[in-house]
């Protein structure tokens, strides 16, 4: 039996869910968001798998492997980013507990927690910049890989936008602590950038599923 303090990738789902759902704030949104992503690099891979080393698809075999080792891998990261959001979160929440009697612990108290709010900023950014990486990666795929799991890749896009969203809401959640308004302007800046992105990409790909074509090899 694996505990909630396991890392992800060794829980089973049930164990995961029950966690989430417990009393206790991590982990919580984050790492729900990142265990999205997880299932959209999941289904990519799996759409891969169904596709490498047939006939049909031959034309798309250097894709394929590409998109398989990436997928595979990014699925791994994004277990690892939710365990590091949950970490992020409860080094925050000890940073909010410090002592606060005196101005020396005051001044401490309000250093960690600026320290603590820009790491739990950076773990779900980086959730978002893998997102857009991945769906990047399932739009390349839409139309070059095996058209009877096509809808898969459809789902995949669809987690990996909701996914993305879901990460910078934490992202623009924890801003305000940091107490630094230029690398909020920054932060805010890239995620609408990546969000438009994600979003247009996620549109593009599930198009092409719709189609229910193949389409030319990249490069041709």
């Amino acid at each position: 039996m694996t505990a909630p303090t396991d890392p992800v990738a060794d829980q089973q789902l049930g164990g995961f869910l029950e966690a989430l759902a417990s009393e206790q704030p991590a982990p919580g949104g984050g790492a729900a968001a990142a265990v999205s992503a997880a299932l959209a690099a999941s289904l990519t891979a799996m759409v891969v798998r169904l596709s490498l080393d047939r006939p049909k698809y031959a034309d798309y075999a250097d894709l394929h492997r590409e998109a398989l080792d990436g997928s595979d891998a990014t699925r791994l990261r994004f277990l690892q980013l939710a365990d590091e959001d949950a970490a992020a979160y409860a080094a925050y929440r000890a940073a909010r507990r410090l002592p606060r009697e005196t101005e020396v612990e005051q001044q401490a108290r309000e250093a960690a927690t600026r320290d603590a709010a820009r790491i739990a900023t950076k773990v779900p950014l980086e959730v978002v910049r893998t997102c857009q990486a991945q769906v990047e990666l399932v739009d390349r795929c839409a139309g070059r890989t095996n058209l009877y799991v096509a809808a898969d890749l459809e789902v995949a896009a669809l987690l990996l936008e909701s996914a993305a969203r879901a990460a910078a809401a934490n992202v623009r959640a924890n801003l305000p602590s940091i107490g630094d308004d230029g690398y909020a302007s920054a932060v805010t800046a890239e995620l609408d950038q990546r969000l438009q992105g994600v979003q247009s990409t996620a549109d593009r790909a599930r198009e092409r599923v719709a189609k229910g074509t193949l389409r030319k090899p990249e490069g041709e």
